[in-house]
């Protein structure tokens, strides 16, 4: 089968023949018929996050936004059937440690990504073997395509579940920083809630975009004061703020945006640079009762809930794919997102 392989990093991928993989008893084959090129992909492509302990042995095939058919079962997998349409959060999960038990999968003792750890290759290829199947295996809706499952496969769930730590209510100023493939996810989501959103970017057609997904306001980084025009905008500050980069400016910006006991929610992770570590006002946060919260992935059991909505047409994560292109793409599209080019999310359908 064909793979796309990261040999060096920084450098172009690869697009190389493999062997196909064998499912194991517990595990799945699933023809992967749709993958997500995610900025977590770049930063591995970049050899980033060693730092959180993330350093796999290349080469390695990156990957973590799929959807497609299962084609082989071991014979210990009871729940699904070969032919079934499934997905699978980015966040594998060994379904038998204290938070697997309580249903907060995206805590796992064990956890892993695709394409980011030894042993578990990512989905820029014809197939996937996904270990540990009944835990981590999601069967999707008739109506909803593998196109769809893999938009939903990181960036959007990721952004899904922001809103819900942020406790987002209908009517609440929400302020979502980074106007990329999750912060347009968060403001969907938060949109579809009935909350007012605000988007914080330095590219004027991303924040158009932002605006077509459901802002109600825009604000630029690069020209204008961000806390301040978000207090202003706000009389008093964002109820909640998003912070879907992870870079220090708007870490700082998205605490300062608050008004009075908001809560502000992380959901981007660190480059090179800050390397997980980020000055904020903490007396701020203490007098203004400011609640700081942490957010990963979706739980495995919390899919059906963000399904459910894209099956009714609340919700709509294909809406924002920019393009659909090939595994000989993706060297391109690393490149554009080395320059924040990419708009949306860049998905491979086609496998050459």
């Amino acid at each position: 089968m064909k793979a796309v392989k990261i040999t060096k990093h920084g450098q172009p991928v690869a697009v190389q023949e493999v062997k196909k993989p064998e499912p194991g008893p517990n595990d799945a084959l699933i023809k992967v018929e749709a993958c997500g090129i995610c900025r977590s992909d770049w930063h591995a492509w970049q050899g980033d996050f060693t730092w959180i302990g993330i350093s796999p042995e290349l080469p390695i095939t990156p990957g973590h936004e799929f959807g497609g058919v299962i084609e082989q079962l071991g014979a210990n997998v009871q729940s699904f059937e070969v032919g079934d349409r499934v997905t699978a959060p980015f966040h594998w999960a060994c379904g038998h440690c204290e938070y697997c038990k309580k249903g907060e999968t995206n805590l796992c003792l064990n956890i892993q990504v695709y394409g980011m750890a030894e042993g578990l290759e990512g989905a820029y290829a014809e197939y996937i073997l996904v270990p540990n199947a009944e835990v981590n295996l999601i069967k999707l809706p008739e109506n909803v395509d593998s196109v769809t499952a893999a938009a939903a496969g990181c960036r959007y769930m990721t952004g899904y579940h922001g809103v819900l730590r942020g406790k987002v209510q209908p009517g609440e100023w929400v302020a979502v920083h980074g106007a990329g493939g999750v912060g347009l996810s968060a403001i969907q989501v938060a949109n579809a809630i009935g909350a007012q959103v605000i988007a914080v970017d330095i590219d004027d057609e991303k924040l158009e975009i932002a605006r077509r997904e459901g802002a109600v306001a825009t604000v630029n980084a690069k020209t204008e004061d961000v806390p301040a025009v978000i207090h202003e905008i706000t009389k008093g500050g964002a109820h909640v703020s998003l912070d879907a980069l992870g870079i220090k400016a708007t870490v700082q910006n998205s605490v300062l945006s608050l008004r009075k006991g908001g809560r502000h929610v992380q959901i981007g992770l660190t480059t090179s640079e800050e390397q997980g570590m980020v000055d904020i006002p903490v007396d701020l946060i203490t007098m203004y009762e400011i609640e700081f919260v942490g957010s990963l992935g979706n739980p495995h059991p919390d899919y059906k809930g963000l399904l459910d909505l894209i099956a009714s047409g609340r919700l709509n994560p294909s809406r924002l794919v920019e393009r659909e292109v090939s595994l000989s793409d993706v060297s391109e599209v690393f490149e554009n997102m080395n320059q924040y080019k990419t708009k949306g999310f860049n998905v491979i359908t086609k496998f050459e």
